[in-house]
């Protein structure tokens, strides 16, 4: 094993530094030992009022990820980036290079987190079970993105077709997708951006 990965394993704030968005895959398809400790962090999240209501419908089908990120790119309008403003250079998303027409980047395992439709704090605990699932996913050597909007992808009949197939209850909804595969190897590891100074207030 790499020192990198064994630093990561070890330490969780070298995690937390090192941790990427992570948009080229290689196609070969996560382990089930990682999957299963990957999805152990996400169920072990914090969550308002200890409810645990968060549900994560792992999917490694390729055909499904096709059909369901290409509508969700088709229904995502987001604000193209322009020289001054991006999201990536070193791993563009589907603002920063129109050509990109599957909003899953053709990973091989897409996990969509569902929440309750009338809870205050859905989005806020799957944003945590997502960050949970992200960081134990880099400490084995695993690449992640975050994809917010989850409902998007279901926004048609075939998307509705893939919820009734899954069993997903008609109270919850599509928070967000988080997206995982090995990083492709051709592709150098994103750089940190220099953090903005003054975003610690102390009294």
């Amino acid at each position: 094993m790499q020192r990198g990965a064994v630093l990561r394993m070890l330490c969780p704030l070298y995690t937390i530094l090192h941790r990427r968005a992570i948009r080229r895959f290689e196609p070969k398809q996560i382990g089930e030992e990682a999957l299963r400790q990957i999805l152990q962090a996400g169920l072990y999240a914090p969550s308002a009022g200890g409810r645990q209501g968060v549900l994560f419908v792992v999917s490694q089908d390729r055909e499904v990820h096709e059909r369901l990120g290409r509508i969700k790119r088709a229904n995502s309008h987001p604000r193209m980036a322009t020289a001054a403003s991006y999201v990536s250079k070193e791993q563009p998303s589907i603002a920063d290079d129109p050509k990109l027409t599957n909003a899953f980047y053709d990973a091989p395992t897409v996990i969509t987190l569902f929440a309750p439709k009338d809870f205050l704090f859905s989005a806020e605990d799957c944003a945590v079970a997502a960050e949970n699932t992200m960081l134990a996913a880099d400490a084995l050597g695993i690449g992640s993105c975050y994809i917010g909007q989850g409902w998007t992808a279901f926004a048609d009949p075939y998307g509705q077709e893939i919820l009734r197939r899954w069993g997903v209850r008609s109270d919850y909804y599509a928070v967000m997708q988080i997206l995982m595969g090995y990083p492709r190897e051709t592709d150098r590891h994103p750089a940190p951006r220099p953090r903005k100074e003054g975003r610690i207030l102390r009294f």
